[in-house]
């Protein structure tokens, strides 16, 4: 059976994402900061080594073998700018880097969740309710997933999925926007990573999931 550490992985978008790989064959790992989460691992994204300490932890669950695949969806969304850059951007970038470590036959597979907005010129105009460092977060882990794509070829596929507004975060209100093809489920974003984790093939991929919003941000030739 293969295994996937899916971070944040206990609600919202996340606890989609692990459940749909659960019944996609999936042995799932989550991680929370919450105790009370119910995660499989309790982690503190914010700390300085806590990306080493889950992943560290995670391989301990698997007997001392680091996961097939990895899902890096754990964010903050407002508050403590250092923390939402942390969480969004340096945690991620340190799991890629251990994955891209791994010693296997197979290539090892990372999805990370970023932001339709993002993808688009108009990211800052198009998100006013996030907050500067939330999108500066997801920006770059946007353009990380395109180079470590490039740099860990030999042993990583890095791909991303850029969901739309699918699930406001509590305490952030924000209009949907137009979206030709209608609003996306959490369960349109589980699918996108399901493909893309078995997508071999496929490497430096960033997949909307916004309705077709971002089709709408996108600068006219």
């Amino acid at each position: 059976m293969k295994t996937v550490l899916v971070t944040g992985g206990t609600v919202r978008i996340g606890r989609a994402i692990a459940e749909r790989l659960r019944a996609d064959g999936w042995r799932v790992l989550t991680s929370s900061h919450r105790p009370d989460a119910g995660a499989d691992i309790v982690a503190d994204l914010t700390a300085p080594l806590g990306a080493a300490k889950l992943y560290s932890e995670a391989m301990r669950l698997l007997g001392g073998v680091p996961p097939d695949a990895l899902v890096n969806n754990a964010a903050l969304f407002v508050g403590d700018a250092d923390a939402i850059r942390a969480v969004g951007l340096e945690a991620p970038k340190k799991l890629i880097i251990l994955m891209a470590g791994r010693e296997s036959s197979e290539r090892g597979s990372v999805v990370n969740v970023v932001d339709s907005r993002v993808i688009s010129d108009d990211a800052d105009a198009a998100a006013p309710s996030r907050s500067e460092a939330y999108t500066a977060a997801k920006r770059e882990l946007l353009d990380f997933t395109k180079k470590s794509a490039l740099l860990f070829c030999d042993t990583l596929r890095v791909n991303a999925v850029a969901p739309g507004p699918v699930l406001p975060p509590s305490g952030v209100r924000e209009a949907a926007g137009e979206m030709p093809v209608g609003r996306p489920t959490p369960e349109d974003v589980a699918s996108a990573v399901s493909f893309l984790l078995g997508a071999r093939a496929t490497t430096g991929c960033i997949l909307p999931v916004d309705g077709g919003q971002s089709l709408l941000l996108a600068p006219s030739r």
